[in-house]
């Protein structure tokens, strides 16, 4: 089985799960079916989207995913930055 993997066609696959499940409309249910099939979708959304974000890696028949959980660094002010490294 691992021979026959591709690790970046299975992460372009949840890929475009996870594109499919964004772009999915609600069906026409109400109340707390609605609820209920928006959280689903949502819990779908980001499981999909953190598998689709991940580095692969097939070694010796053992399959390695890389997910960078980290928040993304905040955008340095330019102004800021020149400021401060005046004397």
């Amino acid at each position: 089985m691992a021979g026959d993997l591709d690790v970046d066609a299975m992460i372009a696959r949840f890929q475009a799960r996870a594109r499919a499940v964004r772009q999915r409309g609600l069906p026409p249910v109400e109340g707390p079916e609605r609820k209920r099939f928006a959280d689903q979708a949502r819990i779908d959304f980001q499981d999909y989207a953190i598998i689709g974000d991940a580095v692969g890696r097939l070694e010796d028949g053992i399959l390695t995913l890389t997910v960078d959980l980290r928040p993304a660094p905040a955008p340095e002010d330019s102004a800021a930055g020149e400021a401060s490294s005046s004397p």
